[in-house]
C-alpha cells in the first residue's frame, strides 16, 4: 500500500485486532485515516469500517489504497470525530490523531456496552491524558501496551537479536464502555 502520513505498522494492527476481538460481524470505526492502513486491515476482516480524516489529502490516499486492496466495506468521511461519530452500536472505535482523548465522549456514545476505544498514542504524557479522560468518563478495563517486535539474528554460529528492526512505534490504550 502506498504511504503518506505515518502508519501503523502490522505488528501494532495485528494486537488491535487480537485485543478488540475482532471479527467478520464488526463494525468498527477508525479516526485518523491517514494512508489507510489500519482501516484497510480492519476491513479485511470486519463487516465493516467507517473512516474519519478532517484531511481530504490523506482519504485520498487511503481511497487509493483500498483500490490497491479492492476492498468494499468500508466508507470514508472527511468529517471531524470530536464534533461527532455518525454511527451508532458499533464494536470498536479507534483514535489515532493528536488530542485524540477530545473524541472519547463521542467514541463512548457510538460505541455498544462492552465495545473497545483504542487510542494509538506516540507519547507517555499523551498516554496519561488518554487515561485520565477514559477514567473520567468512566470507562472499564483500561489497559496500555507497548508493541516491541525484535528479529532474531540466525546463523550457524549461534542465534542472537537482530540489531536491526522496528522497536518503538506507538503506545496502545484499549478500554471497554461499560453500562
Amino acid at each position: 500500500m502506498k504511504r503518506g502520513p505515518q502508519v501503523i505498522l502490522p505488528k501494532d494492527i495485528g494486537l488491535i485486532m487480537a485485543y478488540a476481538g475482532i471479527s467478520k460481524e464488526s463494525v468498527c470505526v477508525d479516526a485518523g485515516t491517514g494512508s489507510g492502513w489500519l482501516a484497510l486491515s480492519l476491513a479485511r476482516v470486519a463487516k465493516h469500517v467507517y473512516s474519519y480524516d478532517i484531511r481530504e489529502e490523506f482519504i485520498r490516499i487511503a481511497e487509493a489504497n483500498r483500490e490497491l486492496l479492492d476492498v468494499d466495506n468500508i466508507t470514508f468521511k472527511n468529517k471531524d470525530v470530536t464534533k461527532k461519530i455518525d454511527e451508532k452500536e458499533v464494536d470498536l472505535v479507534t483514535l489515532d490523531f493528536q488530542n485524540s482523548d477530545k473524541a472519547l465522549p463521542n467514541a463512548k456514545r457510538a460505541l455498544k456496552k462492552g465495545g473497545v476505544v483504542l487510542g494509538y498514542l506516540p507519547n507517555t504524557e499523551q498516554v496519561r491524558i488518554f487515561v485520565m479522560k477514559l477514567n473520567k468518563l468512566k470507562f472499564t478495563d483500561v489497559h496500555a501496551v507497548e508493541m516491541i517486535l525484535r528479529d532474531l539474528l540466525v546463523r550457524e554460529e549461534g542465534v542472537r537479536p537482530s540489531t536491526k528492526g522496528v522497536w518503538h512505534t506507538g503506545y496502545l490504550v484499549f478500554a471497554k464502555r461499560g453500562a
